[in-house]
């Protein structure tokens, strides 16, 4: 529960933009975190393949690419 907590308070922070940045946490939850998806596994790569239809999935998409340029903390 926790970790869902601390996703909701950091994502928008740290990876979106624009207006999808002052987006409240219910509207974040259904337009991101209800996106159909599958996570297909090849080779030693997991790939996160979302639907094409879906509005958001440009927002979601360059939002996982934002994430991923952050230097890891360790």
């Amino acid at each position: 529960m926790q970790t869902a907590l601390d996703l909701l308070a950091w994502m928008p922070m740290l990876a979106l933009t624009g207006g999808a940045r002052l987006w409240e946490p219910r509207r974040l939850r259904f337009r991101l975190f209800t996106a159909a998806g599958q996570l297909v596994t090849t080779g030693r790569r997991r790939i996160l393949r979302l639907a094409r239809h879906w509005p958001w999935t440009g927002e979601i998409t360059a939002a996982l690419e934002r994430l991923a340029l952050l230097p890891n903390p360790g």
